[in-house]
């Protein structure tokens, strides 16, 4: 059974400390100590209470960042890099569903993906989110790329 609560902050200098390995590692973060001097990702103490841990038993299976927008929600979420492709993506998404519903339930889901990352698309698509619009450029901590645009009503 999959649970889930808000991330502590031994389990972001763990989680930023994931090595994803070939075309995944421009998913590596810098170090949570780095984010937390620039205010950014993990180490934004706005954002604190928007992250949250899954687990597996025992075992840290992944995190999302549920951020609240005007009209919708933002989700990111990572899957810890041993344990990609093996169906746990699809289960954070639909808890990660369930309390952005029970927080803001009048707002849609949304996530960007890397338009190449056909792994990650084929798990949202299974979660149930569908691709809104066209691949567009965007820069992020992690770097510059094309992203796909996916929703969740």
């Amino acid at each position: 059974m999959i649970t889930y609560h808000i991330m502590t902050e031994p389990e972001k200098e763990l989680i930023a400390s994931w090595n994803y390995t070939g075309d995944y590692e421009i998913y590596n973060m810098p170090s949570y100590q780095e984010q937390k001097a620039q205010g950014v990702g993990l180490g934004d103490p706005v954002c604190a209470t928007n992250y949250y841990s899954y687990y597996d038993g025992d075992t840290l299976i992944g995190f999302t960042n549920i951020l609240e927008e005007t009209s919708e929600v933002f989700i990111g979420i990572g899957v810890t890099p041993d344990l990609c492709g093996r169906g746990y993506g699809q289960n954070i998404l639909r808890i990660a569903y369930e309390i952005s519903k029970t927080h803001y339930p009048d707002k849609p889901l949304y996530l960007e993906v890397r338009a190449w990352n056909q792994r990650a698309i084929e798990c949202y698509k299974k979660a149930g989110f569908t691709p809104d619009g066209d691949v567009f450029e965007q820069k992020t901590m992690l770097g510059t790329g094309q992203f796909l645009r996916m929703v969740k009503e």
